[in-house]
């Protein structure tokens, strides 16, 4: 189905009255957002504070399903009235062609045809004959080729005739001097008729599915359900609001273009792109929070109908993210990116990142992504570095972020133990430039003067953030580097990292096996290692079992083994060379070695020496020494020898 948008329709449309429908959307949609919010402060915020009962319990759930419906109806309201803003705008030009056109029309005393061709009286001299040439009709061309072109395919004839020749027209080039101007005139009306019927048509889908069922009961169907309505409306904005996002602009730019927009025109960019803004580098946290808030709601519904494993894994995540914004947070909680692309998406600052006098984003490595184990290991230790960067400086704010904007590699038993080279560095080199367009972000919306900002990798997320420390000018705003469990940077040395050797931390546990993987030559001989190394190998082998701290184990307990008896063997040709270049705690590399907690032997805890650095009680040391660096105070720290 077609727009039956005539002329004189648009014509006679007051478009001012599509602006006040539009103005009394915002009212209900701000109405529910407030309600929302004096649900959640004062109902259920002080009932949580003060009351601690089985009733009590009840009645919080009872209200956060009240303000969930809020919610939704201020979601919704919000998309209507930016689809009802939408169509008054992108219908204005149109209109106002015609009505120009239709203006001339008049003033040459033409006339304009019901269905929008335009009558021209004789005028001009036959040659031959003497007498005037007569008059006609000029069909408009709308610019299509196709049916609904009238300038093409005219009612009467099935076949191609030639643009706007009238009856009794003789030749191609019509000698009658009104011929043209009607012809212009006529064109112009069709022209401004087609775009006013295609944007007439896209809004009346998205407008068309912008309803709820009988009652209201919001559950994940019902987001989902949102999750399309929200696709529909931005598809059907894409010229209205979309073209204008600057996405290929730098984030300090994206800054200036939201600084300089209306409040009304952010609700509507809140309204139908939140995925698009809650991801944007250079947009305010608290705007960034409230979009991804909502992106949370619209993924879970989208992704609870869908049966693959990728899904189900990503949903347990998002479940997980869902109830800790839920819940009462020490930082504040905000979050400034999430997603469903690749293994999943997810930017957490515990802290407001745009306030804080001091930045870190800390990037996780092997087998990172957003899973049902992401909110007690990744964000916990963005959460234990914000609160331990407290206690090291009081008087100081600090936003610490866990940021997992790329695919860290998801590394099986299977994939280790048939073939070491599944460590590539193609996941860290698509991430790098990501996260230093994100800490660029950090940079333009931190309200500071001078904001300390540090730039964390673990595991292989110091490989990426290494990697992004060596692009043209480093890590944007970073003045400190901090590696832990780190295989390498692909740096051969400090100072290649772009913030100068004395600013750049490592820390390595003894016991943390991935920070002595031995280097892609070396690690041809793992195999004889395993042999050589005899029991030991054998023993660190079967000593693996099961994943623990995000690593596998299992069967790469053979692997394990066969490096621990290589390097017993001491057939390392260069010991500083490891997986991915210089060994960051070598000496060779010339970063400032923090001491941290030797950590479990393989035998006794599998991979747990890889996972302890920022967890206070598996590791206080390390955790402290995070903690002094982040706040500036890295001449608090406690030193250990280079290897």
């Amino acid at each position: 189905m077609t727009s039956a948008l005539t002329w004189q329709q648009l014509r006679d449309l007051t478009l001012s009255g599509l602006d006040d429908a539009a103005d009394g959307w915002v009212k209900v949609s701000h109405h529910a957002d407030a309600s929302a919010e004096r649900v959640d402060a004062e109902m259920a915020g002080k009932l949580s504070k003060t009351q601690e009962s089985e009733s009590a319990t009840a009645a919080i759930r009872r209200l956060q399903r009240l303000s969930r419906n809020y919610h939704y109806i201020h979601a919704e309201c919000g998309l209507i009235r930016s689809s009802v803003n939408g169509l008054a705008s992108e219908l204005r030009p149109p209109q106002r062609r015609l009505k120009e056109a239709l203006d001339d029309a008049t003033a040459l005393s033409y006339a304009v045809n019901e269905d929008g061709s335009i009558g021209y009286p004789a005028g001009g001299k036959n040659e031959m004959t003497g007498e005037k040439i007569p008059g006609g009709s000029a069909v408009g061309h709308n610019g299509m080729l196709a049916p609904g072109n009238n300038g093409l395919y005219p009612p009467s004839d099935k076949g191609l005739h030639t643009p706007g020749t009238g009856p009794g027209t003789p030749g191609l080039i019509n000698p009658n001097p009104h011929h043209a101007k009607a012809q212009d005139i006529a064109d112009r009306i069709a022209h401004a008729l087609r775009e006013a019927r295609e944007t007439d048509e896209r809004y009346r889908q998205a407008l068309s599915k912008l309803k709820a069922g009988p009652g209201l009961k919001v559950d994940t169907k019902t987001w989902a359900d949102a999750a399309a309505d929200v696709k529909a409306v931005g598809d059907a904005a894409t010229e209205y609001l979309k073209d204008d996002i600057p996405l290929d602009k730098s984030p300090a730019a994206r800054k200036d273009w939201w600084d300089h927009l209306t409040q009304e025109q952010r609700e509507e960019y809140l309204a139908v792109y939140p995925d698009v803004i809650g991801n944007l580098d250079g947009i305010p946290a608290t705007v960034r929070d409230e979009a991804n808030r909502e992106n949370v709601e619209l993924l879970i519904g989208k992704l609870s109908g869908q049966d693959d494993e990728k899904s189900k894994t990503i949903l347990e995540g998002l479940k997980g993210i869902q109830g800790k914004l839920q819940e009462a947070s020490v930082p504040p909680m905000y979050l400034l990116g999430i997603g469903d692309e690749g293994n999943g998406r997810a930017i957490v600052s515990y802290g407001n990142p745009d306030t804080a006098n001091n930045v870190s984003a800390y990037v996780p490595g092997l087998s990172t992504k957003l899973d049902g184990e992401f909110v007690g290991g990744s964000m916990k230790r963005a959460q234990d570095t914000a609160l331990g960067a407290k206690e090291a400086d009081p008087h100081s704010s600090t936003a610490s972020i866990v940021w997992l904007g790329y695919d860290a590699p998801q590394l099986s038993p299977t994939d280790l133990a048939a073939n070491t080279d599944v460590m590539f560095r193609e996941n860290a080199e698509a991430g790098a430039p990501a996260y230093n367009s994100f800490m660029a972000g950090i940079s333009a919306t931190n309200e500071n003067e001078n904001p300390h900002i540090t730039a964390i990798g673990h595991s292989y997320g110091s490989l990426t953030v290494g990697l992004a420390a060596q692009e043209k000018g480093g890590v944007p705003g970073a003045d400190d580097i901090i590696l832990v469990g780190s295989p390498g940077t692909d740096a051969k040395t400090a100072d290649d990292l772009n913030v100068g050797k004395h600013h750049v931390f490592v820390g390595a546990a003894d016991n943390d096996i991935v920070t002595k993987l031995p280097n892609h030559n070396e690690a041809s001989g793992m195999g004889a290692g395993a042999a050589g190394g005899g029991s030991a190998g054998l023993v660190l082998g079967l000593g693996m079992g099961g994943p623990v701290g995000g690593v596998v184990g299992g069967a790469a307990g053979t692997v394990v083994g066969g490096i621990a008896g290589y390097m017993a063997q001491d057939q390392q040709t260069d010991p500083s060379q490891i997986w991915f270049g210089t060994d960051p705690a070598n000496k060779a590399f010339g970063a400032t070695r923090f001491l941290v907690d030797d950590g479990p032997p393989v035998t006794d805890g599998g991979f747990d020496a890889h996972s302890h650095y920022f967890t206070p009680t598996k590791d206080q040391m390390s955790a402290d020494n995070i903690a002094n660096i982040v706040v500036g105070k890295s001449d608090g720290i406690v030193l250990e020898q280079p290897r």
